[in-house]
C-alpha cells in the first residue's frame, strides 16, 4: 500500500487517473490531490472518502511514495525536481531526459529511470500501439500520418468549451469563444506552437517519440495534425513503409497478439472504428488495412483511441503499477 498524490486532479487527465485507482484496485494507503489555487478546499471522492483538494507546496510530497502530474509541462517543470519520490508525469516536460514509456511497447526501459517517468504524447501512444508490432517483424522505414484530434487533448476547458459552442450554435445564439475561430462544426490545424521548419509542436513530437519509443533513430516522420469537433478521442490515418515485405493476413494476426488492440472492422457494411466507439475505452481500436498501391512495402490503416485513457491517464497508471513492481 502505497502514500499516493494527483497533481492536477481536477483536471480531465486527473480526473481519469482518479477513477483508475480506484477502478483498477491500485494498492493506495493515502491519496492526496493537488490542484490550482481557486479550487482548494473543493472535494473530490475516492472510494468511501472525501478528499480536501491542496495547493502544492514545499513539503507536499515529502510522505508521498508515488506522484502522478497531470497539470501541464509548466507546474511539472517547476516542482518534480524538488520531489524526492516516484514520479509519473504525463506532461512532455521531461520526455527528452526521462524513460517514456508505453508498458505494452518498452516496459524494459523502467530500468533506466531516475525517479522519473514520461508518459507519451496522446496521439503518438495511438499510432505506436498497432505499429510496433508491425516494427518487430517488417522494421519501420517511413511513416505519413494524419491525426484528427478531439477537445481533450487540449484539457477540461476546451472540451466544455465545444459542448456550450455547440449548444449556441444550434439555438442560433452568439457565443464568445477563446479562439480566434469557430470550434463547433468546424476544424482547424493543430495550434501547438509553430517551428521554423512548418510543423507545429505536436507533429514534431510524433517524429522524436517514435524513434524514442521504438528505439529507432532513423524512422522518417511526417505527420499533420488537426484539431476536430470530438470530445475525447483520437483519430489517425497512417501510411507506413517498411523495410520489409508483409501480407494483410500477417498483420491481422500480429494484431490479435498484442494486449490493448482491438481489430474493429465489418467490412460488409463499410464499417470501421469512429470515435464514438472507442470513447470510454481501454482499448484502441484499429483496422481499415490495405495495401498502398504507389511504393512498394507500404500500409495503410485507421486507429482510434480514447485520449484520456491509453492516450493518457490509463497509461500513466499502467506505468505506476509497473513501477510498483520494480520497487
Amino acid at each position: 500500500m502505497k502514500n499516493i498524490a494527483i497533481v492536477g486532479a481536477t483536471g480531465a487527465v486527473g480526473q481519469e487517473i482518479l477513477r483508475l485507482l480506484q477502478h483498477r484496485e491500485f494498492p493506495v494507503s493515502r491519496l492526496r490531490c493537488f490542484a490550482s489555487s481557486r479550487s482548494v478546499g473543493k472535494i473530490v471522492h475516492f472510494k468511501s472518502e472525501e478528499i480536501a483538494l491542496e495547493a502544492l507546496d514545499e513539503h507536499s510530497l515529502k510522505e508521498t511514495d508515488l506522484a502522478f502530474f497531470a497539470a501541464g509541462g509548466t507546474i511539472s517543470r517547476e516542482w518534480i525536481p524538488r520531489t524526492k519520490c516516484l514520479v509519473v508525469d504525463s506532461s512532455s516536460a521531461f520526455r527528452e531526459s526521462a524513460p517514456l514509456i508505453i508498458p505494452e511497447i518498452n516496459i524494459h526501459a523502467l530500468n533506466t529511470h531516475r525517479g522519473v517517468v514520461s508518459s507519451p504524447n496522446c496521439a503518438a501512444t495511438i499510432l505506436l500501439m498497432p505499429l510496433f508490432p508491425l516494427h518487430r517483424q517488417y522494421k519501420v522505414k517511413r511513416i505519413v500520418a494524419s491525426t484528427f484530434q478531439a477537445a481533450s487533448g487540449a484539457g477540461a476547458h476546451l472540451m466544455e468549451e465545444l459542448k456550450k459552442e455547440t449548444e449556441a450554435f444550434l439555438e442560433s445564439r452568439p457565443f464568445s469563444h477563446s479562439l480566434p475561430f469557430p470550434y463547433a462544426f468546424n476544424l482547424f490545424p493543430h495550434n501547438s506552437l509553430l517551428h521554423p521548419s512548418g510543423y507545429v509542436e505536436e507533429e514534431r513530437k510524433m517524429l522524436y517519440e517514435t524513434r524514442k519509443i521504438l528505439e529507432d533513430p532513423e524512422i522518417q516522420v511526417s505527420a499533420t495534425c488537426v484539431r476536430v469537433p470530438v470530445l475525447r478521442a483520437h483519430s489517425i490515418a497512417a501510411n507506413v513503409e517498411f523495410h520489409k515485405p508483409f501480407s494483410l493476413e500477417a498483420i491481422y494476426k500480429a494484431w490479435a497478439q498484442v494486449p490493448g488492440l482491438k481489430i474493429f472492422e465489418d467490412r460488409s457494411m463499410n464499417r470501421f472504428a469512429t470515435p464514438f466507439d472507442a470513447t470510454g475505452k481501454d482499448e484502441i481500436f484499429c483496422g481499415r488495412l490495405r495495401i498502398d498501391p504507389s511504393q512498394p512495402n507500404t500500409l495503410e490503416f485507421w486507429a482510434v483511441g480514447d485520449q484520456l485513457l491509453k492516450g493518457a491517464a490509463l497509461n500513466a497508471v499502467q506505468i505506476a503499477e509497473q513501477l510498483l513492481l520494480f520497487h
